[in-house]
């Protein structure tokens, strides 16, 4: 069983990127900017930001943390993304899920230009994926495409399954591990809540992408010998022997199933690093096409 270990790998695309960003500066021009909107005051999407605003100094990026209070208006909202499409000096920024009941995700996510999308959620980034043209790909599969292919994990003629079906990164991964690329060529079943029989279709997987939000939902005996688990999944479980209390869960009970693994992703420390890194791969590439 081998750990595929997100942490170790996204520092050294760091590193890659890092030597790219000192290149380009030392060359006269100026280093990508990256910028973050946070509306709200949620804890769990304040930590995340911040990191990925920690990653861009490790980097060398310029990064911009934009808050805003939960009762901005999403006129408000889409006055301010205005902006920060016609500011020349942001190459790509990220609007911060979720946002407020009051505000309409779809209208957000449109709003956004296409050129600085580096989440790759625009309609006109999936578009390109499902057609095979280049695009910036949604992070978190993005960041999981790029760990197979670092550990030159097999997936052509594989049977995939993928638990989940939401925009972000179940369809966006059925897609992307079908197409007739490496990693890719597999066999893709996409399941969801209403899915029956779930139990046996994953014991069928050569690969199973568990992406639902359930902590410890794939059990081992949903899983066959010899099968690769992605966990994407991180839940904060309360824990009172932790500091913080709480600890963090993925969807898969990870001590009973590694053990019947080829490969498998931890949690922490497995897609989490990938998805982020991602972000920054696109913002350079972002930097690089339009800067």
């Amino acid at each position: 069983m081998t750990i595929l270990d997100g942490l170790a790998t996204s520092k050294q695309i760091k590193h890659e990127i890092a030597f790219s960003v000192t290149e380009m500066v030392s060359s006269g021009s100026r280093p990508p900017h990256l910028a973050a909107v946070l509306v709200g005051d949620d804890g769990a999407s304040l930590t995340y930001v911040t990191s990925k605003v920690k990653s861009c100094e490790e980097v060398g990026f310029r990064s911009t943390l934009i808050r805003r209070n939960s009762t901005i208006t999403e006129n408000e909202l889409l006055a301010l993304i205005a902006n920060l499409n016609n500011d020349a000096e942001l190459d790509g920024y990220i609007i911060q899920l979720p946002l407020p009941s009051h505000i309409n995700e779809k209208n957000v996510l449109l709003a956004v230009d296409p050129r600085k999308d580096v989440d790759g959620f625009h309609p006109e980034n999936v578009g390109r994926m499902v057609l095979g043209l280049p695009c910036y790909l949604p992070a978190t599969p993005g960041g999981i495409l790029e760990l197979l292919k670092r550990y030159d994990v097999q997936t052509e003629g594989k049977h995939c399954v993928v638990i989940g079906r939401s925009h972000i990164v179940g369809l966006p991964m059925s897609i992307l591990l079908q197409r007739n690329a490496n990693p890719g060529n597999c066999t893709v079943t996409i399941t969801h809540s209403k899915t029956k029989g779930l139990e046996e279709i994953c014991r069928n997987a050569d690969i199973i992408i568990a992406a639902l939000g359930r902590p410890e939902f794939l059990k081992a005996e949903m899983v066959k010998e010899g099968a690769i688990v992605i966990d994407v999944g991180i839940t904060r479980i309360p824990d009172d022997t932790k500091k913080s209390g709480f600890r963090l869960a993925g969807d898969v009970d990870f001590t009973a199933v590694a053990p019947k693994c080829s490969f498998i992703t931890p949690v922490p420390g497995g897609v989490g690093p990938m998805t982020i890194v991602t972000l920054l791969s696109n913002t350079l590439q972002a930097r690089v096409l339009h800067g």
